[in-house]
């Protein structure tokens, strides 16, 4: 067994296996809505949107106002709105169905979602991994930095060398719950600033 590969079985103990499937574009909605809050607040924001909007289309003509009280429980509740707006327009005009980028080959599927401004490449991998089934492990800021502190992927690693490092050393089938319990971990424990160490589950494994 892999470093990697302990890090993630011993974090999904603590975390649980949180990985979920669902449509492209809902998988896509619930990435802008995670970033900086917690998988609570996310999933209450989500359901909130979809019980009053069903379909990229019907967002894209939402009231921004509306849209972003809905939103609220996720935090940064009015940049997000605008920004799935933004994004509901363009899904909308260039493929109408989200879905049918993610049956494509994943080099192609992901070159398609990188296309769509405002979708990076971790949120391009998400949309891969939790609504087609790709074998990709998205990574995000703090994935990116607990892999370079506990000596996953090399220091000067960039975000690309950082996901294949991970995808190398943990098996497909652990990649969702991988994410989660790393971005859990990085918020809980690996901070940016001030982290927690002595208190850390992963003292043993930490490299740095």
């Amino acid at each position: 067994m892999t470093k990697a590969e302990k890090v993630v079985d011993r974090l999904t103990e603590i975390y649980g296996h949180l990985s979920w499937k669902d449509d492209a574009f809902r998988v896509l909605v619930r990435t802008i809505l995670s970033q900086n809050t917690n998988y609570r607040n996310t999933r209450i924001a989500s359901r909130n949107l979809f019980s009053r909007f069903k379909t990229p289309e019907e967002i894209s003509n939402a009231d921004i106002g509306e849209l972003a009280t809905l939103l609220r429980p996720a935090g940064l509740h009015n940049i997000k709105a605008r920004r799935i707006i933004e994004i509901a327009r363009l899904i909308t005009e260039k493929y109408g169905d989200l879905s049918k980028v993610t049956q494509k080959n994943v080099d192609v599927a992901r070159a398609d979602l990188l296309s769509i401004k405002g979708i990076g490449p971790k949120t391009a991998d998400c949309i891969l991994l939790f609504a087609g089934a790709h074998d990709v492990l998205p990574v995000d800021t703090h994935v990116f930095r607990i892999a370079k502190r506990l000596g996953l992927a090399p220091q000067d690693a960039d975000h690309e060398a950082v996901k294949i490092a991970l995808e190398s050393q943990i098996s497909p089938e652990k990649f969702g719950s991988a994410h989660i319990a790393l971005i859990s971990f990085g918020r809980e424990y690996c901070r940016a600033r001030n982290p927690r160490c002595g208190e850390c589950p992963l003292d043993d494994l930490c490299s740095a």
